[in-house]
């Protein structure tokens, strides 16, 4: 895979893993237009490896990701209504992609996490925080909705939850966001968040990567279809996964009584 060049995130791949920072500190990495274009690029090209274990996405400087740049909000004012719709809609196609990503996306929470950078948090695989991290939808308390978020915050959180949250501009700390399920893990400093995704990681390198691919696409497409033909669907994933290349190493790995070629990095 060939990372693309970027202006607003840092990127770098390690062992399998794909490690993206958010990278507009002077903004808390507040989410602008450009931004917004780069995620989706390389979350594109990442999807296209086979060989990629996880992605872990984070903020430089402290912060995670303040929502949306209010200075494109401004700029797109001069242009329209249809300009804020084709805006907000792509940030939602951005939220929709990671949520789909074939590789695990871990996300790493620290200082702010806000609107749009909640709603990233919302659709990860795993998310890790620091207990003084601050969230919350400041949207209605700026006299508009958190349009694309909310569908996402209903699922990982619930409705009950999504209302009381959204209809008070609520902040809360990495405490309430684990309480809430919104969160894996809330750690007390730096070296133990780091010691949760160092651990997560070591996890995630046990298991192979098309497996986890096909896990994760039937996990998501729980209550979205019928169950019968959902376990019509299950039934050839695991068809093709046990017949596959992978299903042939696991198997062989474990009557040798082996670590699989995965576990070794190999495929990384």
């Amino acid at each position: 895979m060939n990372l693309p060049d970027c202006q607003t995130l840092l990127l770098a791949k390690q062992d399998g893993v794909l490690h993206i920072t958010l990278n507009r500190p002077d903004s808390r990495n507040a989410m602008n237009l450009n931004m917004l274009e780069e995620l989706i690029e390389v979350l594109t090209c990442a999807s296209g490896d086979p060989q990629l274990r996880a992605i872990v996405l984070r903020g430089a400087d402290g912060h995670f990701c303040a929502g949306g740049d209010i200075k494109d909000m401004a700029n797109a004012r001069a242009m329209g209504k249809s300009a804020y719709t084709q805006l907000n809609r792509h940030f939602g196609r951005l939220l929709e992609q990671a949520e789909q990503q074939p590789q695990v996306l871990v996300v790493v929470l620290e200082g702010t996490v806000l609107g749009g950078g909640l709603g990233l948090a919302c659709v990860s695989d795993i998310a890790l925080c620091l207990e003084t991290a601050r969230f919350g939808l400041p949207e209605t308390s700026l006299g508009v909705i958190p349009a694309q978020i909310a569908p996402f915050v209903v699922k990982r959180i619930g409705l009950t939850q999504a209302r009381r949250l959204a209809l008070t501009a609520a902040r809360f700390d990495g405490a309430e966001a684990l309480q809430l399920g919104l969160v894996h893990h809330s750690a007390k400093d730096a070296a133990q968040l780091q010691a949760h995704l160092d651990r997560y990681l070591k996890q995630i390198r046990q298991c192979a990567p098309q497996a986890n691919a096909r896990t994760k696409a039937l996990l998501l497409a729980c209550g979205e279809q019928s169950m019968h033909s959902l376990l019509d669907q299950a039934a050839e994933a695991f068809a093709e996964s046990v017949t596959g290349a992978e299903g042939a190493e696991g198997t062989q790995a474990f009557i040798q009584k082996r670590a699989p070629s995965w576990a070794n990095n190999q495929l990384g």
